[in-house]
């Protein structure tokens, strides 16, 4: 699973999620993308889901890239733990997602095989999404 190798930080806040992305918003490697419409974070496990089933459903043919990382950890305590004692040891690791910002591209295709594997992917996103084409 996708998780970063060093951070400065061992753990960190949860910020705010608001605005809509200034980065990541043209498609800059291939032809065809997958747009989010609404700020969310995804997990590792939700990125790794949707990589599995785009390759699979390509078979071997194109390119994917994957424009998200999931660099900011979460944190849990485990159960039936008193209130205090200090915040929770890292659990998994999310990317933030803003609305109009690409998480995946693809290229090296046909566009309706390209637009059917990325709607499979958006079935395990927990984001609406829309497919785009490069102008």
């Amino acid at each position: 699973m996708l998780m970063p190798r060093k951070t400065k930080y061992r753990k960190a806040q949860k910020g705010r999620r608001g605005g809509k992305a200034s980065r990541k918003i043209e498609i800059s490697f291939g032809s065809y993308g997958l747009k989010s419409l609404e700020a969310h974070w995804i997990t590792a496990r939700q990125i790794e889901a949707a990589r599995r089933v785009m390759t699979k459903y390509i078979k071997k043919g194109g390119k994917l890239w994957i424009r998200i990382f999931p660099d900011k950890p979460v944190t849990k305590k485990g159960g039936e733990i008193p209130m205090g004692k200090g915040k929770g040891a890292v659990d998994h690791y999310v990317a933030v997602v803003k609305p109009g910002m690409i998480m995946f591209e693809m290229d090296g295709i046909d566009r309706n095989l390209a637009k059917e594997a990325m709607e499979l992917a958006a079935y395990k996103l927990p984001v609406k999404c829309k497919f785009i084409e490069k102008k």
